[in-house]
């Protein structure tokens, strides 16, 4: 075998990884259909958290634009769009945020927060954080659609969002052992790494220099959210990643709202 052909091999190889963890991303991430493959949560694809968030970004500006088409306006079309969005992923990162306002705000001690973000039921802090925080994005995104700019925020904040979950998993210990985050597994930081080069190529791509106050609120809410998970039950789970991308999400639209719009 020339060394021509060991390279052609491993290219291919390399092809059909980045493939394999593109599957499971979207498996572990979303309810779109999948190719004809075995879908298994993989913590080597955390890399491609954010491609997931872009095409989720890009689906729900289709929507906004489709809506628009239709006259309808922008405050309904925001909300069209965030209903598609929580469609599209089961609902599963604005589960996480009740969950974890409710345990991290809700409990005495680590056994017991960890005991309330595993209750389906949700409670006061849940519902008041699902609020606020689905108000935030609507508010931010209307505003954007009203100046015309959502598309390059959807597909920006879809992308940023979903960087901190691999950034979370990937630094801090599981509180739980088991769970979603403990199945899917601690991916290696370089993954996390990739992650967050991804998302930030991503958004400038969709929004030029207004990535750096975005990937900076970004940051921050996550930075926020790391030491309060660390201090009130000593890690990350499922929950935590998700509300994770929420704050992010509403963050990211926010800001690109004041400076966009």
């Amino acid at each position: 075998m020339t060394s021509r052909d060991t390279d052609a091999k491993g290219a291919a190889g390399m092809a059909t990884h980045a493939l394999d963890d593109l599957v499971a991303a979207f498996g572990l991430l979303t309810r779109l259909p999948l190719p004809a493959r075995s879908f298994t949560p993989s913590p080597r694809a955390a890399w491609a958290w954010p491609v997931v968030g872009a095409v989720l970004g890009g689906l729900s500006a289709a929507a906004v634009s489709a809506a628009l088409w239709l006259g309808l306006a922008p405050g309904i079309a925001a909300a069209l769009a965030l209903i598609l969005t929580a469609l599209l992923t089961g609902g599963l990162h604005e589960d996480g945020l009740a969950d974890t306002a409710d345990g991290l705000l809700g409990g005495r001690d680590k056994d017991r927060r960890l005991e309330i973000m595993k209750d389906s039921r949700i409670g006061s802090y849940g519902a008041l954080a699902l609020i606020l925080v689905t108000l935030i994005r609507w508010s931010a995104l209307a505003a954007l659609i009203a100046a015309g700019q959502h598309w390059a925020a959807l597909i920006a904040a879809g992308a940023l969002s979903r960087a901190p979950m691999a950034v979370l998993i990937a630094t801090l210990p599981n509180a739980r052992g088991a769970g979603l985050s403990h199945l899917t597994g601690q991916p290696p930081r370089r993954a996390a790494l990739a992650a967050c080069g991804i998302a930030l190529t991503l958004a400038l791509l969709a929004t030029g220099a207004t990535v750096l106050t975005l990937a900076l609120a970004a940051a921050a809410t996550t930075a926020f959210l790391a030491r309060a998970a660390k201090a009130r039950i000593g890690g990350q789970t499922g929950d935590i990643l998700g509300a994770s991308q929420q704050l992010a999400e509403a963050a990211t639209l926010a800001f690109a709202a004041a400076r966009l719009a």
